[in-house]
């Protein structure tokens, strides 16, 4: 379908998304700047909660969009040890977990409260914890039917799942979840590129959609693509090098 990409889905698809989107404290509705909560997400969420992939996980990486905020809450309620990066990658990694957050579970599944009662972690220090993910979960922008993902445009989670693959803590084979409103999946199923990272199942408040053998992409960073500014921007991406060099030697 020519004249068909990522920009013309995001546009498609924001008129309804404005419709059942919850502002958001800072952003407002800018959806450029965030990925938001929407009407009926709790029931996406309960759909996640059933799935087997999520009931088996003990370590599940959770994105901080602001759609999964309770399935964060959820999470800790039931004992699982959640890994969530700070907004845009800047501050880095947390670690969230039962005995850390001693019961605030809606304070720590916010932004705000992640960074007050998780602990920040290194990729060093991920590493050196010996966890394995067991399963991932992440928003969106929109969505097509062959689960690839379309977000804001910086490719944060495409980022954070090379990040996680040079540390060999995901496979091919770790599930993704994608939780959207039912206006953000579109009919399309355009060809991402080599780094986009697709999901197995989108989970809607009305359905679940598994997608038949979703891209994952198994290089881990491509440095080519990474620049100066990004680096700065994201820390955690020079600790990677230096992770990275040390295993050269």
């Amino acid at each position: 379908m020519s004249g068909i990409d990522k920009n013309s889905i995001r546009e498609r698809v924001r008129e309804d998304l404005l419709g059942v989107a919850i502002p958001n404290a800072f952003f407002h509705l800018d959806l450029d700047s965030f990925i938001p909560d929407f009407f009926g997400s709790e029931v996406a969420i309960e759909r996640v909660i059933w799935s087997p992939e999520y009931r088996n996980a003990q370590v599940i990486f959770i994105t901080p969009d602001d759609c999964l905020r309770e399935l964060r809450e959820r999470a800790l309620r039931d004992g699982k040890i959640i890994l969530v990066t700070s907004y845009g990658i800047r501050r880095g990694f947390f670690l969230l977990t039962e005995g850390i957050v001693l019961g605030n579970f809606k304070y720590a599944s916010t932004l705000e409260g992640m960074e007050k009662v998780g602990v920040p972690v290194s990729l060093s220090e991920i590493v050196e914890l010996g966890y394995q993910i067991d399963l991932l979960v992440t928003g969106a922008g929109a969505v097509c039917l062959n689960g690839l993902r379309i977000g804001k445009g910086h490719g944060f989670f495409d980022l954070e799942w090379a990040i996680l693959m040079e540390l060999k803590l995901v496979t091919v084979d770790t599930p993704v979840f994608c939780v959207v409103h039912d206006c953000q999946v579109v009919q399309d199923e355009i060809e991402g590129d080599e780094f986009d990272t697709a999901c197995d199942v989108i989970f809607t408040p009305t359905r679940g959609i598994p997608v038949h053998l979703p891209n994952k992409p198994t290089l881990g960073i491509d440095w080519s693509r990474i620049t100066d500014v990004t680096v700065q921007e994201i820390p955690c991406l020079n600790e990677l090098k230096i992770l990275q060099t040390k295993g050269g030697d």
